[in-house]
């Protein structure tokens, strides 16, 4: 195996025995096979919807299959195996799809090589020598360290961005030119175009761009079924009683699962980036919602070990699961772990439920503690005329945003040291699990206004946008102009589509951490620092007194 996608990654350069993730060498493989079908299935639907043709069952699929290969996702041999399967029959499907529709224009359908040639294997021993010869490792091997970690900063966004897809679509939000953008960007890393380091940089700000419109669905999704997040204090201990606690992303996940649980004396905790779910109306509605329990993903085992109740886990975000409650933990959608339990497409939840009623539950309330979240865009700019006074005043000097992905590297600790040093006239935006590590510190405010806002999951990084463009109206500036620095911890696939958002939308000066990304190469690092003037993290004072002087 070879895997760099995560910042986790084996020695800071790659992992080729074991995933740090958990991921086996047997599941990289497949992870490896799956996407190269997907991308023989983009060749045709790629030219199919050139000429007007697409097929949703199509479209869909490749954007599963792609989120399945995110980090912390699938770690399941037999569940990507039938993925690869499938696959099979999908490409057959894409292929007449692209037939028809030269048919149909009355034009020569193209002889297309590599994936789209390829046909299922028929076992798993030969899906896993399929996927020998089309590792990362060889692309290095051919391209260099640019060429081929362009590639992958490109299919890692495209990763990245079809979880934001799938969870758009499941609320009912999808977009044509979204999905034919998927096929679009697949068949290009299958062209001689890609290797360009020109056009795949090119090719990379528009996956920052069309990760911009889909964080914009998946905000339209939330916030058009579940409300616009409020200002909202939430319980961080637990109550007494049976207790299910939900982990990953999915808010219609938790929707089902409250409404299946009403009336039956459970308690219903968030975990992990589920957090903002407790400041959507539609949600906080529910009283058994009772908070939040625990903090970001890389704590899960000691926490999921302490919680005395039933765990499901909805999208990523999945450990390997201690053996002291892998008979109570469930996956949903598309996460799987190795035999643990999975709840399919009905979204019957009864076995967590069991479990949870079979499980002892809290035997007391512990002392009340809260955090208050919910800052999201419309809660902000409410307030939008204040905040620009008080930055008039010189009552707020600066603005951070100070969040991302949290993981387990030593290092990270930069990130609630910068927090905490920060200045009592700044002002703190945070966003996604990295808010973690500061998120129950007091932080107190400025006349009024919280110094700490909590905008949401880390997809709100459309609401961090939409401030600050709102504040730069306001101003009358860009947003490279306003008194705002972007502090940003990454991990995995989904914060490296929204740093190309980022960079689609030119913003500059932004500080990336804990580490660099292993499969940028040298000469595309000093392209970044040249023209998005992009630095790593340093030491929170140097840091703070660069940007502050």
């Amino acid at each position: 195996m070879f895997c760099y996608q995560c910042e986790q990654t084996a020695g800071g350069s790659g992992c080729t025995k074991m995933g740090v993730c958990g991921k086996t060498p047997e599941t990289s493989d497949l992870q490896d096979l799956l996407v190269y079908a997907a991308k023989g299935i983009a060749m045709y639907a790629s030219r199919a919807a050139k000429l007007g043709q697409a097929d949703r069952a199509i479209d869909r699929f490749v954007v599963e299959a792609l989120f399945s290969t995110v980090t912390n996702v699938n770690f399941d041999p037999v569940r990507l195996e039938a993925l690869i399967a499938k696959a099979g029959q999908v490409i057959e499907q894409a292929k007449e799809l692209y037939h028809e529709a030269c048919r149909k224009k009355g034009v020569q359908a193209e002889s297309l090589k590599g994936p789209a040639q390829w046909q299922a294997p028929t076992s798993r021993s030969v899906m896993l020598a399929e996927a020998k010869p089309i590792t990362i490792a060889n692309r290095l091997e051919s391209y260099g360290p640019d060429v081929a970690g362009l590639q992958e900063l490109i299919l890692y966004g495209l990763k990245g961005t079809a979880a934001y897809a799938d969870h758009a679509a499941v609320l009912g939000v999808e977009a044509d030119d979204v999905y034919a953008f998927f096929h679009e960007a697949l068949d290009f890393l299958m062209s001689e175009a890609a290797t360009d380091v020109g056009a795949l940089v090119s090719m990379a700000l528009k996956v920052g761009e069309v990760n911009l419109k889909v964080m914009g669905m998946l905000d339209q999704g939330n916030t058009g079924t579940y409300g616009h997040p409020e200002p909202t204090v939430v319980r961080i201990t637990p109550k007494k009683g049976k207790a299910i606690l939900v982990s990953g992303h999915d808010l219609r996940d938790l929707e089902l699962l409250l409404k299946q649980t009403e009336g039956k004396g459970i308690n219903v905790y968030t975990h992990g980036e589920m957090l903002p779910c407790n400041a959507y109306p539609g949600l906080k509605k529910y009283k058994h919602l009772a908070g939040n329990y625990g903090g970001a993903w890389q704590d899960q085992a000691k926490e999921f070990d302490a919680f005395p109740g039933s765990i499901l886990m909805t999208t990523n975000c999945i450990q390997k699961p201690r053996d002291s409650y892998k008979a109570r933990i469930f996956t949903t959608g598309l996460v799987a772990w190795p035999d643990v339990r999975h709840i399919g497409q009905d979204k019957d939840f009864a076995p967590v439920i069991q479990a949870a009623l079979a499980a002892p539950g809290f035997a007391q309330d512990a002392e009340e503690k809260t955090i208050t979240i919910g800052f999201g865009r419309n809660a902000v700019l409410s307030v939008a005329p204040a905040v620009i006074d008080a930055v008039k005043a010189g009552k707020i000097r600066h603005f951070f945003l100070v969040g991302g992905c949290d993981g387990a590297r030593p290092g990270r600790n930069y990130y609630t040291e910068f927090a905490q040093q920060a200045p009592k006239d700044t002002v703190i935006l945070t966003l996604a699990c990295g808010k973690y590590r500061f998120n129950k510190l007091p932080f107190g405010d400025i006349g009024g206004i919280p110094r700490l806002l909590d905008v949401g999951q880390c997809n709100d990084a459309y609401s961090a946008i939409q401030i600050a463009v709102a504040l730069a109206g306001a101003f009358n500036c860009s947003v490279n102009e306003l008194p705002l620095t972007l502090i940003l911890s990454w991990y995995e696939q989904k914060a490296v589509c929204i740093l190309l958002s980022l960079l689609h939308l030119g913003i500059q000066n932004m500080r990336l951490g804990p580490t660099l990304p292993a499969f940028i190469g040298p000469n595309v690092l000093n392209v970044l620092v040249e023209k998005f003037k992009i630095a790593p993290v340093t030491t929170p004072e140097q840091d703070l007194k660069t940007i502050l002087g």
